[in-house]
């Protein structure tokens, strides 16, 4: 891993739970570790209920849009984490790849997404306790 780690964070489309858990690291981390996200079957625009859980915590991530999964931003990657996109993520030798089991929450109100959220929070924290160990 090089001085600065990189994430790649990729789910369906790129519209919920990617783009939470890059909030969180975007928040969390800083420039410390640089952070993506991409979708293998993106959407048009964020998921409004993610929007609203994640203001209610006090992340803005409306200025993000959603972005299709580009075999060069898996290889420059050093961490993959994949929410439900299946085998749709390309495969590099020394990228290490790591799947979050997360509910989906296209199509779900903001009651469902919070705790979807609050997982995404928590692992979000433990990727930065494991990759940046002299902030834990």
């Amino acid at each position: 891993m090089s001085t600065t780690p990189s994430v790649l964070f990729v789910c369906v489309h790129n519209a919920g739970r990617s783009q939470m858990a890059q909030g969180f690291l975007t928040h969390l981390a800083g420039d410390a570790i640089e952070v993506r996200s991409a979708g293998s079957a993106p959407t048009e625009s964020i998921n409004p209920a993610a929007v609203t859980a994640m203001a209610e915590v006090g992340i803005d991530i409306t200025g993000q849009s959603p972005k299709i999964l580009r075999p060069d931003t898996v290889q420059a990657s050093d961490v993959v984490i994949t929410m439900g996109c299946g085998d749709a993520c390309p495969y590099f030798p020394g990228v290490d790849y790591r799947d979050w089991k997360l509910d989906d929450p296209a199509g779900k109100g903001v009651e469902a997404v919070r705790p979807i959220r609050d997982q995404i929070r928590a692992l979000v924290e433990d990727l930065v306790t494991e990759l940046l160990p002299a902030r834990a």
